[in-house]
């Protein structure tokens, strides 16, 4: 099953009780806006058949009876109850509009910061997209049940029920008439809303299917014309704009033909009170404005009717927000603090993996027993395969995941002891692909420690070496980055980066391949900077790129979750093992890369 078609399948989960009093209970913090809000819908509503009977009392004291005094009193009344009705309309919008937002601020919040607290275990399963969907629009959805969804409900419920009770006071005979088509067309009006619903969900999944494929022949367009699949896919696509075509011709044709048939059962309720009205009015039993009343009254009963079946089914769909968005609040984070863990003010100390085995998925191992020993102030260089556990080993340090098996201490005690701010807040980290927030350059600096002055902003890019090219920019330091960076070349944002980590002054420090995909000369400057942030720090360094590792205290070699060599570069040389390869295969690549320009420029080649 495609993304697209579990998201269209939770829209079929069927009324949950459960769901609706906790997206209800989203409203208590703000209770004072609610009973301000159900009050002025029930002034609202009573009045408006308030009006109905005012408008009887007009024609039948005031204009048949030809009493001008009852006219003029009853039109005054009528019309200081009209200037009543518009301050309430006006405040029933006006609480909506505020309750809404606070309720919707809410869950925003609240995913927002439960979102600060998953582990990326969470991250690693939940896309990206899933999570931006919950906290926009399906917060928003619900914000619009417990609302406009509410009003619909409170309004249809007290017209039907403020009609029913002036239709028993005039005529009740004629009031059961009336009251026999109610039940009729709730039934018609659940039915057609029930099948439109249906078609418009596959009109979406079709559209979804339909995007997809559209997206994927522009995307693959080289193979596509290389394997000669333009007429297959021309069929495929026609396939899939077929089945959308159905199923909104389907939906279309429903839609157009509840409409009518809402209007004929209407009319024939207003036909069946004409008929009878008149038959009772030729005794004195029924007047004219009674006759007028019973008609707008109908109108009252059978408009709600219709709105309460298109108000259940936006609230089908707000149930599956709210299941969506309370999933994503009930997620418990995989990595927490024990009750007794402490900030000891310091991570400085000895760093011990002790018999580690890690998984992300269970049957996949990628760290087996797993044991180093580092010593305060070592510098670690991590090398090997993709997929050997190299950044697994660092996510390790760095709490963000942690051991299924054995233990890592850091001076000499069990790292879960230690709070996550304790631990997180004491690590520097560079990775491969930097991510830089929207602002100006000196603010994404200043990130990494918010109470730092400009002096020290300087300062920490001198040493990172990034300072030079950020003055060349045309607001130095107050130059705005774009989103993610994207103003600024990949060296550029790594030395930016590099700055950061620098001025948060870490106790521990980790470079996750922050070099790979840098020029030779930013090369040259990171090193520089590291060179400068890795004195009298525990450093652990990741690395393609052999010649930056070269001055490591030692390094390791990890492949299948294990140290299969283990010293310095000049050790490591000699024994002509796994990283001899590594090194040398490098090296020789980076040569032909240096020279084959060359050789190609030269007249020789020629």
């Amino acid at each position: 099953m495609s993304h697209y078609e579990f998201e269209e399948e939770e829209f079929t989960s069927q009324f949950n009780g459960r769901t609706v009093l906790r997206i209800l209970a989203q409203t208590k913090p703000h209770w004072k806006w609610v009973v301000g809000f159900m009050l002025t819908i029930g002034v609202v509503s009573a009045l408006d058949s308030f009006f109905t009977f005012l408008s009887m009392q007009i024609i039948d004291k005031g204009i048949v009876a030809g009493d001008t005094e009852a006219l003029v009193r009853i039109v005054t009344v009528y019309g200081l109850l009209i200037v009543v009705q518009a301050v309430n309309v006006f405040g029933f919008i006006v609480l909506a509009g505020v309750l809404g937002e606070r309720v919707q601020y809410d869950l925003r919040k609240k995913m927002f910061d439960h979102l600060q607290d998953l582990s990326f275990s969470y991250f690693d399963r939940t896309p990206v997209g899933w999570i931006m969907s919950r906290v926009t629009s399906d917060s928003e959805r619900i914000a619009r049940l417990v609302t406009w969804g509410l009003l619909d409900i409170t309004w249809a419920v007290l017209n039907i029920t403020t009609a029913v009770i002036f239709m028993l006071i005039i005529n009740w005979r004629l009031a059961l008439i009336v009251f026999v088509t109610i039940p009729v067309l709730v039934v018609v009006a659940a039915q057609f809303k029930k099948r439109i619903i249906v078609q418009y969900r596959l009109v979406r999944k079709a559209n979804s299917k339909m995007t997809g494929a559209y997206n994927e022949s522009i995307t693959g367009v080289r193979v596509v014309k290389a394997l000669g699949r333009e007429e297959q896919n021309l069929e495929e696509f026609g396939g899939l704009s077929s089945e959308m075509y159905q199923a909104g011709y389907r939906a279309a044709w429903l839609s157009a033909l509840f409409l009518p048939v809402v209007q004929l059962i209407s009319a024939v309720a207003i036909g069946s009170i004409v008929f009878f009205g008149g038959l009772q009015a030729e005794y004195g039993a029924m007047t004219v404005g009674g006759i007028q009343a019973f008609i707008s009254y109908v109108t009252f009963m059978l408009w709600p009717v219709q709105d309460l079946a298109r108000v259940y089914a936006e609230m089908q769909h707000a149930i599956a927000s709210a299941e969506r968005v309370f999933s994503l609040i009930d997620a418990e984070p995989e990595v927490t603090d024990r009750p007794d863990a402490v900030d000891p003010g310091t991570i400085r100390g000895d760093i011990e993996f002790d018999h580690v085995d890690f998984y992300y998925e269970e049957g996949k191992p990628v760290l087996e027993d797993f044991t180093l020993a580092v010593k305060r102030g070592e510098t670690i260089a991590l090398v090997g395969p993709t997929g050997g556990g190299k950044s697994t080993i660092v996510n390790l340090l760095c709490r963000f995941y942690e051991p299924k098996r054995g233990v890592i201490c850091i001076g000499g005690r069990d790292y879960t002891g230690l709070s996550l701010h304790a631990i997180q807040s004491r690590i520097g980290m560079v990775l491969q692909t930097p991510h830089l927030f929207s602002g100006t350059v000196r603010e994404n600096i200043r990130y990494g420690r918010l109470d730092a002055t400009d002096e020290e902003i300087d300062g920490a890019a001198r040493l990172a070496g990034a300072h030079d090219f950020i003055v060349t920019l045309d607001g130095g330091y107050e130059t705005e980055v774009g989103e993610g960076g994207n103003l600024l070349s990949v060296g550029q944002k790594q030395l930016v980066s590099l700055a950061r980590a620098i001025l948060a002054r870490p106790e521990i420090f980790i470079m996750d391949e922050a070099t790979s995909s840098v020029d030779t000369l930013t090369e040259a400057l990171i090193q520089q900077g590291m060179e400068a942030l890795m004195q009298d720090r525990t450093s652990f360094v990741i690395a393609h790129r052999l010649s930056t590792i070269k001055r490591a205290d030692r390094i390791l070699v990890i492949e299948k979750g294990k140290i299969s060599e283990m010293g310095g570069h000049a050790e490591l040389m000699r024994a002509r093992g796994h990283y001899y390869q590594l090194y040398t295969r490098q090296f020789r690549h980076e040569l032909k890369e240096e020279y084959d320009p060359l050789r190609a420029a030269s007249p020789a080649a020629a």
